[in-house]
């Protein structure tokens, strides 16, 4: 009898360990997708709070957005040149970016 409860709870134990290995690389790509939306949302962070840093109210009209490989999209609209200029450059000079694509639209008067 002992042998028989022995044996059966060895069968269990080594069950539930196979079944908890075989569901891990779901959980460490669940994990991966969490840590990347972390890292974009704060490379967006960062961007938003240069450009609100400037003190330049057009500044704030634009719309930014990070994917996972730390590329800036940048939209909305400017009133110059110079200010869509600008604020690329301070995306590209923010930390974890590795490419900035503008599609800042020059507002027309």
């Amino acid at each position: 009898m002992k042998t028989l409860l022995l044996s059966t709870i060895v069968a269990a134990s080594a069950l539930s360990t196979v079944v908890a290995f075989a569901d891990e690389p779901n959980n460490s790509s669940d994990t991966a997708q969490a840590g990347n939306y972390v890292k974009d949302s704060v490379i967006t962070t960062k961007v938003k709070t240069k450009l609100a840093a400037k003190h330049m109210s057009t500044l704030t009209d634009i719309k930014v957005d990070t994917d996972e490989q730390g590329v800036v999209w940048l939209s909305g609209k400017a009133p110059t040149q110079d200010a869509s200029d600008l604020a690329a450059m301070i995306a590209k000079d923010t930390d974890g970016v590795t490419a900035v694509h503008n599609h800042i639209v020059i507002a027309q008067r």
